[in-house]
């Protein structure tokens, strides 16, 4: 069964992938932004934020990171809307495949294409002056961190791609999770916030995870931090799956 799994995953991811080296122009699109924000901040802004010491672009990239995923996953869930309302799934459940292997292509597919997105955002960090002294182990944690991110946020993409009834309410529900970096520690530190915005802003998911990575590319020591990112991230992975997997058996019942 689960050879039989694997199998049917990896050629409907196959179909998948193809779809995105057809249209790499969504990729492109989806680090956009991002690097938009980059500049803006870096050049504009960048001089009147005190956030210790270093570039401020090194400051900045984890949180900028952070962007590129939760836009880039808006695409996922526009993805499984088409495929819903095109009847894909119907017509692949009429074949002899495992059902889940169909959704499980569309969380890879999400996880390759945010894998180019966070490159090209990377890439252009570097040509603005971003430098770390991180080892292979620390650019490896960070990886892990990125893609369990990646994980997280495209499992609760899947909800709204499965039971959304339009376009618009598709891509609606990226809106906070690309703002709610601002209100971390992703731009300036927590410390100068007022009160109310500093209270949620140091205990919500995305303020720890900046942390976690901020640490290893700077070689400071991660504490508990990391931990609490962690933490948060499979949380959110374990809720969101449960709902889509409820969501998915119903439409496909």
């Amino acid at each position: 069964m689960d050879t039989h799994f694997f199998g049917d995953t990896a050629v409907l991811l196959g179909r998948s992938l193809k779809h995105i080296t057809r249209s790499l122009d969504t990729i492109i699109t989806t680090a956009i932004m991002p690097v938009a924000f980059m500049l803006l901040f870096v050049y504009v802004f960048g001089g009147a934020v005190k956030h210790g010491s270093g570039s401020y672009v090194t400051y900045l990239l984890p949180g900028i990171l952070l962007i590129t995923i939760a836009s880039g996953i808006s695409y996922t869930a526009y993805r499984l809307f088409v495929d819903m309302k095109g009847g894909i799934f119907e017509r692949f459940q009429s074949m002899p495949i495992a059902r889940s292997s169909v959704l499980w292509s569309h969380v890879l597919t999400s996880l390759v294409a945010n894998l180019i997105s966070l490159v090209v955002v990377v890439g252009v960090a570097l040509l603005m002056g971003f430098r770390s002294g991180a080892g292979v182990l620390a650019w490896l944690a960070i990886a892990g961190i990125l893609l369990l991110f990646t994980l997280a946020l495209t499992w609760i993409a899947v909800i709204p791609g499965l039971s959304a009834k339009s376009v618009d309410g598709v891509g609606a529900f990226s809106y906070p999770l690309i703002f709610l970096p601002f209100i971390s520690s992703a731009f300036v530190p927590t410390h100068t916030m007022p009160g109310p915005v500093r209270a949620f802003a140091e205990h919500q998911p995305v303020t720890s995870i900046v942390n976690a990575i901020r640490d290893l590319f700077t070689q400071q020591p991660v504490g508990s931090g990391i931990w609490i990112a962690l933490a948060w991230m499979v949380g959110i992975v374990v809720v969101a799956y449960s709902f889509a997997m409820v969501i998915y058996r119903r439409k496909i019942a």
